[in-house]
């Protein structure tokens, strides 16, 4: 029943076009049974008595029902499909809406292929449901009634006997067509497979030509392929036979009601030109069990669509903002963890444990130790990617979870060691660190972050557009765009993450340069993997499992010949 409500509910903005559409199809359904009556009334009297003006008006009559019927399914399928166009589009929206709500856990655990379809082709087909299943149980159940009123106005008898399948016929919808919804929602679920397969191999494809890995990815790919053809497969062998007895049922119809109506005759109970008119009749009604045919099929597809579509806007965001949750003030940038606990999975295990440490305003302190440390996760917990199990982070005393994540996110600058840029402009790209940045503020940002020169080396300058991922760029250009962006945002607090580790020294220099004056006058927190670019930090904080081993300056750490003194020995080997 919720359902159901949430489905209709789409419909509220667009009532009057969905009430334009049922009119037009009602009018329909009513025209389709007013002809049949006038050919019964064309051989019963008019053609016996000879009374051609009588004729000549049915003829009229017969022909002006066309046309109005060629009117009004134009409305229809015109407006009817605006309106499934309508209700995909509010249903797209809102579901794209919903999933940016969702926390990074959620998108962890999740293949993007399968929201592709979600996203996409479930909501199509949704799409078809809204404007076909209305409209197309209406006219059937209209057209199917209208008819048999008339005919059990001609003839009881005959009007019983024709209608001797259609109990039959409608168990078999209701039997044969519950099989179909399993096997919608089997086949939904495989092409999902089938687009995640495509979509990874297509962003690796640089991994898998390199690594000459192309028959592992057709054999991946074969499998879930296979498997798609396998449930098509039993998909139209369910479908084969619903629409096979279907068929067969439609056919018994016309006998029964031939059959009926010749005994009926022979009888003296009814005349030829009831049996013509019956005839026509069982042509009216057998429309409608088409459509009704095509209503089963669609609304098993579309509600198996649109159960995945309410799985998605059911789920919860891991993170919400607290009721009555204030905006961050940032005035000296302190930040301090107390005993923070934290795990992606309980099944798992802590990543990070009663870790504990605190960063002066305006410092720039580094996290350093060996991959798996539990550095990226520590960052991360900052601007609330994730929620800690306990413990507490504030920032100025502020407690994180107190505060909007809007607000408190618009006070921290995130540099990412895989930097993700849109496959658009330099210009679009900058701009998400400013929506309403001016061309003179990017090109400083820009100049700023080392790339004033490779920017004016561009025929087209910042209007260049980048590439999918920024593939038109070089791993350092890249950062020093996500560099550049952050200058625009021009937060209080900077995350740098690991953002040098896979450059050369070059580029390693230049984003250097570029980090440091960004960092002037801000609290800076550096994701170290090359030690020698924290040498100057204000303090350096060694992490192992997730846990504080040692902290100090870096010549303190030197010295102390612990944990540091060996990573950084390391380092320069």
């Amino acid at each position: 029943m919720r359902k159901l409500k949430l489905f209709f509910s789409y419909y509220k903005p667009y009532k009057g076009l969905f009430w334009f559409d049922m009119i037009a199809a009602a009018l329909s359904s009513v025209l389709s049974i007013i002809f049949p009556s006038l050919t019964r009334e064309l051989l019963k009297t008019w053609i016996p008595d000879k009374n051609w003006d009588m004729m000549i008006q049915c003829f009229g009559i017969m022909l002006a029902i066309y046309v109005a019927q060629m009117i009004l399914n134009y409305i229809r399928i015109r407006w009817g499909h605006y309106l499934g166009v309508y209700v995909e589009n509010d249903m797209r929206r809102d579901c794209f809406n919903h999933l940016q709500t969702l926390s990074f856990g959620y998108y962890d655990r999740t293949k993007t292929g399968h929201l592709m379809s979600r996203i996409t082709n479930d909501l199509f087909q949704i799409a078809e449901v809204a404007h076909h299943c209305p409209e197309d149980f209406l006219i059937s159940v209209a057209t199917i009634i209208g008819a048999y009123i008339v005919m059990f106005n001609y003839s009881v008898p005959l009007a019983l006997v024709s209608l001797i399948p259609f109990p039959i016929m409608v168990f078999w919808g209701v039997y044969v067509g519950g099989k179909q919804k399993a096997t919608f929602r089997e086949v939904r679920k495989s092409i999902a497979d089938v687009n995640a397969n495509v979509e990874n191999s297509i962003q690796g494809i640089r991994e898998v030509k390199s690594f000459t890995s192309e028959k592992v990815q057709s054999k991946l790919f074969d499998k879930t392929n296979t498997d798609l053809k396998e449930r098509r497969r039993h998909q139209y062998s369910v479908m084969a036979l619903y629409q096979a007895g279907i068929g067969f049922f439609r056919n018994i119809y016309y006998f029964c009601t031939v059959v009926g109506g010749a005994i009926l005759i022979y009888r003296g109970v009814i005349q030829a030109y009831d049996l013509v008119a019956f005839i026509l009749f069982v042509s009216v009604v057998l429309n409608p069990i088409d459509r009704l045919i095509n209503f089963v099929e669609q609304l098993n597809q579309g509600m198996a669509a649109f159960d995945r579509f309410v799985e998605i806007m059911d789920i919860k965001p891991d993170i919400n903002d607290r009721e009555g949750a204030g905006k961050l003030e940032v005035t000296n940038g302190d930040i301090k963890y107390s005993d923070v606990s934290f795990s992606y999975d309980s099944k798992d295990g802590e990543v990070i444990g009663h870790l504990s440490f605190d960063i002066k305003g305006g410092t720039k302190v580094a996290l350093v130790g060996e991959s798996g440390a539990g550095k990226s996760t520590t960052a991360s917990l900052l601007p609330r990617f994730y929620e800690i199990d306990s413990g507490s982070i504030t920032i100025d005393g502020q407690d994180i979870r107190d505060v909007t994540q809007k607000s408190l996110r618009d006070n921290i600058g995130f540099v990412q060691q895989d930097v993700f840029l849109f496959d658009a402009s330099i210009r679009d790209n900058l701009r998400y660190g400013k929506e309403d940045a001016t061309e003179e503020e990017m090109l400083q940002a820009l100049e700023r972050a080392n790339l004033g020169e490779f920017i004016r080396s561009l025929p087209d300058g910042i209007d260049t557009q980048v590439g999918e991922h920024g593939t038109r760029l070089s791993g350092g250009q890249k950062q020093r765009i996500s560099i550049a962006r952050v200058f625009l945002k021009n937060p209080p607090i900077l995350i740098f993450d690991e953002a040098t580790s896979s450059l050369d020294s070059e580029s390693e220099k230049l984003i250097q340069e570029a980090f440091d004056r960004l960092s002037v006058g801000r609290t800076s927190i550096v994701i170290a993997h090359r030690l020698t670019t924290v040498k100057d930090a204000d303090e350096i904080i060694v992490l192992e499992k997730g846990r504080v081993v040692e902290k100090g300056s870096h010549k303190e750490l030197l010295a102390r010949e612990g944990r540091y003194a060996g990573l950084y020995r390391y380092n320069l080997e």
